[in-house]
């Protein structure tokens, strides 16, 4: 049976919730963080960010989730399926708005999308690559050798 949806946090008002692309607001609001987070206007464009987060593909899913309090989307992150044979997850486009970094919120969106991960998934893999790896690692994920690359980190964590 798979968990809820929703996650609480340490901070008091706040929930990870699923994010419902049908909900322009909240994705909009989801794009500018991304696009602040990323400052990457080739790779990183409101236009492909907005696709990425109303994709629906049941074979290569992705699933976004934000925290909010009330109608704020305080911190957004994604995940995804890597390839339907390897059982691979990939956690992706995470971003936490400014003033609310360094107070737990994205360690608690990547516990929210673990937990579906492992709730959904009998066993597998998820990869991330991070910059701050030791996040991940408080998470159950380990460094792959030799796989810095521009000071990003890549890391995997089995279930």
């Amino acid at each position: 049976m798979s968990k809820p949806d929703t996650a609480p946090n340490a901070s008091a008002g706040i929930a990870i919730v699923p994010l419902d692309s049908g909900c322009a607001n909240r994705v909009e609001a989801s794009v500018a963080l991304l696009v602040d987070a990323f400052a990457d206007p080739l790779r990183y464009d409101a236009a492909r960010l907005r696709q990425e987060l109303q994709t629906n593909d049941p074979v290569f899913y992705r699933k976004f989730f934000i925290a909010e309090a009330g109608e704020q989307v305080l911190a957004v992150g994604g995940v995804k399926a890597a390839d339907w044979a390897s059982r691979t997850h990939i956690l992706y486009l995470s971003a936490v708005a400014p003033e609310r970094r360094g107070q737990g919120l994205g360690r608690a969106m990547i516990k929210a999308r673990v937990d579906w991960i492992t709730a959904n998934f009998k066993s597998g893999r998820i990869l991330v690559s991070a910059v701050k790896p030791r996040r991940f690692r408080d998470h159950g994920f380990d460094e792959i050798r030799d796989s810095d690359l521009a000071g990003r980190q890549l890391l995997m964590r089995r279930f």
